[in-house]
């Protein structure tokens, strides 16, 4: 029959079919492709993981090394003409509409896979079924389904689970949350948070969260965040099927010591971003104070101090015309030219990855002794939360 199969369900219960069955795509997606496949983030058994491999054949046609391969790309050229998908560069109806255009063609890009791709799935089947045969799975996935709910309910269910990963998680994830949401994060990219709760693509909604720290398991950072794809990975791990390597860390503080050691410099470089968010907070203390005080006596350089207090505060990632207008702007300010100075060399602590551990602690201990000695409170207060930094 052509509405009819083995199940003769009602309109709504095919809806719940075809959203059940979607969202076990997107979990395969989260939990396999990208947690585990792209970031190791997670150890799979392998019974879990081949099942991943096969949904994801039967519902996308999705290649592991493929997909690995190109987010990776993504993370290591972020904002960047070279990034597959980036919206700051291709513009956001660009990926949002045709975001699985923009993931096939760097699929055929061999430098890609061969430079990103190391690591993923080269067993018989990977070789010989999922890659060779990739559109054969869903075509098997729709005489399933056919044979299930009937003709046109069950191609109508196989269009849904077809157009799902391609628009929410090429097009939405890596268009919207490059373009639009909230940050906790600082990150040198214009990734961002879509909403809070991640349910309805598997947590990768949390998109800043995890450019912040992309080899963690879990997405969610703030207490009213949810992340349901972390929900699943810690039922797999409590049923011995997974086993989680790596999750954002949780800063710990101890009271101020006199003076930073190589425990303090572990600690400051491991929660990098905590560091820089508390001392966004400081440098708007000084934004603010600053403002008050050139209101007195040159309204103007106020007023323009007043309308540069986002690029000021988040000068990591921005045009070039926004520094520029930054520096313009700070000439009146001795305190906020410290700040922003003492903040840049502060990313550059961790960023010296060719500088041994006693250059880069020497240089903690004078970035903070020069912070209390500049008599800006705010940079003296921050100074000696860093040195509490367990």
């Amino acid at each position: 029959m052509i509405f009819s199969g083995l199940f003769d369900l009602s309109w709504w219960g095919m809806v719940l079919v075809a959203l059940g069955l979607t969202h076990i795509t997107i979990a395969s997606v989260t939990i396999f492709l990208h947690r585990h496949q792209a970031h190791r983030a997670l150890d799979l058994h392998p019974l879990v993981s081949h099942f991943f491999r096969l949904w994801l054949w039967l519902t996308t046609g999705m290649v592991t090394k493929e997909w690995a391969a190109i987010h990776r790309k993504h993370h290591a050229k972020c904002e960047t003409p070279e990034d597959p998908h980036s919206p700051q560069v291709l513009g956001i109806n660009r990926v949002l509409w045709g975001g699985v255009f923009l993931y096939v063609k760097e699929s055929y890009n061999a430098e890609t896979l061969e430079r990103y791709g190391h690591g993923t799935p080269d067993d018989w089947m990977e070789r010989n079924v999922y890659t060779r045969f990739s559109v054969l799975g869903l075509t098997l996935m729709g005489i399933v389904n056919v044979t299930l709910f009937g003709i046109v309910p069950g191609l109508l269910v196989l269009a849904t689970q077809i157009v799902w990963i391609p628009f929410w998680a090429a097009g939405v994830i890596n268009g919207i949350g490059h373009w639009f949401g909230y940050r906790n994060f600082d990150v040198a990219d214009a990734s961002k948070n879509i909403i809070p709760w991640g349910i309805l693509i598997g947590g990768e909604e949390l998109h800043n969260n995890h450019h912040a720290y992309a080899t963690s398991a879990k997405l969610s950072a703030k207490w009213y965040e949810f992340d349901i794809g972390w929900v699943y990975i810690r039922v797999l791990e409590a049923l011995g099927l997974a086993t989680v390597k790596k999750v954002a860390p949780t800063p710990r503080f101890e009271p101020a010591k006199t003076m930073c050691d190589y425990d303090t410099l572990q600690a400051v470089i491991a929660n990098r971003y905590d560091v820089l968010a508390s001392y966004a907070k400081a440098v708007k203390r000084t934004w603010s104070d600053e403002v008050a005080r050139l209101q007195q006596w040159s309204p103007r350089d106020a007023e323009l101090l007043k309308s540069l207090k986002r690029a000021l505060v988040r000068i990591g990632y921005g045009a070039e015309t926004d520094r520029a207008r930054v520096a313009e702007a700070l000439k009146p300010s001795r305190a906020l030219q410290i700040a922003v100075s003492m903040r840049d060399e502060l990313i550059a602590l961790w960023e010296r990855s060719h500088a041994s551990k006693e250059q880069l602690l020497r240089q903690l201990q004078d970035w903070c002794q020069r912070a209390e000695a500049s008599g800006i409170a705010p940079l003296m207060d921050f100074s000696r939360r860093l040195r509490s930094y367990a």
